[in-house]
C-alpha cells in the first residue's frame, strides 16, 4: 500500500433501516471518518416487500461493486436472505483477493470472522425463564435458517430445553426472517394452531419480540402476566417500551469499529488481535423481574418527540414529492423535482446514476447476475453542497459519475428498479439519512416508480405520435392521407375564407393505372403511384398542402394563389413527370391529368366545395385526353 493512498472499503448489507445494521454501520463510519476511510454501502431492502422480482431488482446492486476499486470488504451477509446471493458475493470476494471481515460467520475460512457470543446468550436467556419462572411450554420465533445468528440461537435454545428435560415441539417453532412483521405472523399463526398457551415467547430478536407482544396484547393476553415474552439485540424500543423488553445486550457499535480494524490490520500485513465479543441479558419487565433502573424520562420523553417530528416531517417532505413527480412529463421537470427534495435531504453529495437508453427502454427484462446492466451509465443529477451538474455518459465499472479523491466520506449506494426492471441507482454521501429515517427505502421506491411513469409517459407520447402519424400520413407516399388533408388544409383554408383570399385547388388523377395493374402487377402499379406522389411533391411550395386523397388521386392546397401559378404548376408538373419516366425507364409510362381551379373564397365556399371545382376541371382535362387519343386512333 503506497503511503498517502486513501484506502476504501465495501460494505454489502441488506435492511439499513433495522437497528441491529443500524448500530453496527454507526461504528463503521465513526472508525472510518477518524482514519480517513472511504467506505462504501451496496444496500438492498431484500425481503421487504415479499415480492421476487421486486428481490431480484434490489439484489442488483451488489453487482455494482467493482471490487478493484476497494482496498476491503465488510460483508453483512448475515442481513441477507437469499442464499444464493450471498454465495455470489462470497465467491466475488474471494476470487478479487482482498481482505474481508464477516460477522458471525465462521464457516468461510478465507474470511476474518467478527462474532459475540450469542449463544452463550440465548442460553442463559432460556435457563432464566425455566429457572427462575418456571416456563416448561416455551415457543420460539426464529430468524431464517439461512442465517448462522439464527442456527446458533435456534440451537441454544433446543440445548437448554433438552438439558431441562423439557420437549420442543415443532409446531412451536416459528421461522421468520428477523422482520419486524414476523412477530405478529407467528402469534396470528399459533393462535390459528389450537394449540394451549406457552407460558414463554422466547425471540431471536427484539423487532419480532416487539410486534409479538403487540399481537398478544390485541388478543387480551397480558405480558408478563399470562405469557411471558424475551427479545435478542437491547434496542431502542425494547428498552422503551411498556412493558420493557427482557433481551440480550451486544455491543454492535464495537463490533463494526473492530471490523474496521481489522481490514487495515490485514491490509498492513498484521496478525489481526481479536477475541469473541460477549453478550449480556437483560431481564426486566416483559419476563416479570424487576422494571431496569429508570433513566432520564425527560431526556426519553424529549428523544422520542424529536423522532415523531422528525418522521411526521419526512413523511410530508414524500408526500410533496410524490405528488410533483406525478405532475412531471418531462425529464427535464422531474430532475429538478429529485433536486429540490435533495436540498432537503442534509447530505454532501447525490447522484442519480441511471442506465444508458434508461428512458427508451420499456420491455422488463430480468435481471442477470452480472454488471453489464451498469456498464454504461448517466447520471443527469449530480448534487453537491447545493450546486447541480450532469455527466452524460460514465462507465459503470466507476461506480462514481465523478471520481471521489479525498478521504473520510460515507457513500450509500441503493438500487434503483422497477420490479427486476433495473434503472440504475443512486449515491447519498455524508448524510444519516439512509440509517437514521424510516422513509429511505420509501423514498428510493418513489423514485423508482417515477422513473419507471417516466418511461411510460414517453412511451405513450412516441405511441400517440406515431398512431397520429399512421392517422394523417399515407404509408405508401408519405404524404397527407385523406385525413391529414383534411386536418391541415381545413384551418388553411378557413383562414383563407376569413381574409377573402384567392386560393388554388389542384386535383390529379393518375392515367392508366387499371393497365399496369394488370400487365405488369399491383407492385409495379404501387411503384408508379409512389413516383407521381414524389413529381407532386417536387412541384409544391414550402406551403403547399399535397395529399393523396383516393387510390390514385391528389391534390394540392395553394394559398395567396394567382393563374400565373397554375400555369406554372401545370407545366412544371408535366414536364417533371416526363423527366422521371426517362429515369425509371419502365416498360409503361406514368401518366396523370390535372385539373385547377383558382378562385377567391369567401363564406359561401367550403374546402370540399372547391375540391369539387377541381376535380371536374381535371375530368374535363381526362375526357380530352381520352378523345384525343380515340381521334388519333382513327
Amino acid at each position: 500500500m503506497k503511503l498517502g493512498k486513501v484506502i476504501n472499503i465495501a460494505v454489502f448489507v441488506a435492511g439499513l433501516d433495522e437497528e441491529y445494521q443500524n448500530n453496527i454501520i454507526v461504528g463503521i463510519n465513526e472508525f472510518s471518518r477518524r482514519n480517513n476511510i472511504n467506505v462504501s454501502y451496496f444496500a438492498a431492502f431484500g425481503g421487504m416487500i415479499d415480492s421476487r422480482l421486486f428481490d431480484i431488482g434490489e439484489y442488483s446492486i451488489y453487482s455494482l461493486a467493482n471490487l478493484k476499486k476497494f482496498d476491503g470488504a465488510i460483508l453483512m451477509t448475515n442481513t441477507i436472505n437469499d442464499n444464493g446471493k450471498k454465495d455470489e458475493i462470497s465467491s466475488r470476494i474471494k476470487e478479487s483477493g482482498i481482505p474481508a471481515v464477516v460477522f458471525d460467520c465462521d464457516n468461510i475460512s478465507e474470511f476474518y470472522n467478527i462474532s459475540i457470543d450469542n449463544s452463550k446468550a440465548m442460553r442463559e436467556m432460556v435457563r432464566h425463564v425455566i429457572k427462575e419462572h418456571g416456563a416448561k411450554t416455551i415457543n420460539y420465533i426464529s430468524g431464517p435458517m439461512s442465517n448462522p445468528e439464527a442456527v446458533e440461537r435456534l440451537l441454544a435454545f433446543r440445548e437448554v430445553m433438552a438439558e431441562n428435560n423439557l420437549p420442543v415441539e415443532e409446531d412451536r417453532i416459528y421461522y421468520g426472517e428477523f422482520r419486524q412483521f414476523d412477530g405478529h405472523d407467528a402469534i396470528e399463526e399459533y393462535m390459528k394452531s389450537g394449540l394451549p398457551l406457552p407460558d414463554a415467547f422466547v425471540c431471536a430478536n427484539d423487532a419480532m419480540a416487539l410486534t409479538a407482544v403487540s399481537t398478544l396484547e390485541k388478543y387480551g393476553f397480558c405480558i408478563p402476566l399470562d405469557v411471558i415474552v424475551t427479545g435478542f439485540d437491547y434496542t431502542y424500543s425494547a428498552r422503551n417500551y411498556c412493558p420493557a423488553l427482557t433481551t440480550v445486550k451486544r455491543p454492535l457499535s464495537k463490533m463494526g469499529s473492530i471490523a474496521c480494524s481489522v481490514i487495515l490490520d490485514l491490509i498492513n500485513k498484521k496478525n489481526p488481535s481479536y477475541e469473541k465479543l460477549e453478550a449480556s441479558c437483560v431481564f426486566t419487565e416483559s419476563c416479570g423481574c424487576n422494571p431496569p433502573t429508570e433513566e432520564n424520562f425527560s431526556e426519553f420523553r424529549k428523544t422520542t418527540y424529536n423522532k415523531i417530528e422528525n418522521t411526521n416531517a419526512n413523511v410530508r417532505k414524500l408526500n410533496i414529492l410524490s405528488a410533483r413527480l406525478a405532475e412531471t412529463e418531462s425529464a427535464n421537470d422531474y430532475f429538478n423535482v429529485v433536486r429540490d427534495f435533495v436540498d432537503e435531504l442534509e447530505c454532501e453529495h447525490f447522484s442519480l446514476c441511471l442506465t444508458s437508453g434508461w428512458l427508451e427502454r420499456y420491455k422488463h427484462d430480468a435481471f442477470e447476475n452480472s454488471s453489464d446492466v451498469f456498464s454504461r451509465m448517466t447520471a443527469p443529477l449530480v448534487w453537491h453542497n447545493g450546486v447541480c451538474e450532469s455527466v452524460e455518459y460514465f462507465s459503470g465499472n466507476e461506480m462514481f459519475p465523478i471520481p471521489q479523491n479525498n478521504g473520510g466520506n460515507v457513500n450509500y449506494f441503493l438500487p434503483l428498479h422497477f420490479r427486476n426492471k433495473v434503472l440504475g441507482y443512486y449515491i447519498i454521501t455524508n448524510s444519516d439519512f439512509p440509517i437514521n429515517s424510516l422513509l429511505c427505502h420509501t423514498f428510493t421506491m418513489n423514485i423508482s416508480n417515477s422513473i419507471e411513469n417516466l418511461c411510460k409517459i414517453s412511451h405513450i407520447n412516441k405511441a400517440m405520435e406515431e398512431l397520429n402519424r399512421i392517422y394523417v400520413i399515407d404509408p405508401l407516399c408519405n404524404i397527407y392521407n385523406r385525413n391529414g388533408f383534411i386536418n391541415h388544409a381545413d384551418e388553411v383554408f378557413n383562414d383563407c375564407v376569413a381574409a377573402e383570399k384567392t386560393i388554388m385547388l389542384t386535383f390529379i388523377d393518375m392515367d392508366g393505372l387499371k393497365f399496369i395493374n394488370d400487365n405488369y402487377g399491383h407492385d409495379e402499379g404501387d411503384f408508379a403511384i409512389k413516383e407521381l406522389a414524389n413529381v407532386i411533391k417536387e412541384c409544391c411550395d414550402s406551403d403547399d398542402i399535397c395529399a393523396r386523397f383516393g387510390g390514385d388521386e391528389f391534390v394540392i392546397f395553394s394559398k395567396n394563389a394567382s393563374d400565373d401559378k397554375r400555369l406554372i404548376l401545370e407545366h412544371k408538373f408535366n414536364a417533371k413527370l416526363e423527366h422521371h419516366n426517362l429515369i425509371v425507364s419502365k416498360p409503361y409510362k406514368i401518366s396523370a391529368s390535372i385539373g385547377s381551379v383558382v378562385t377567391k373564397v369567401d363564406s359561401s365556399y367550403t374546402l370540399f366545395k372547391v375540391v369539387k371545382m377541381a376535380d371536374e376541371i381535371m375530368y374535363e382535362v381526362k375526357k380530352n385526353k381520352k378523345n384525343s387519343r380515340a381521334g388519333a386512333a382513327k
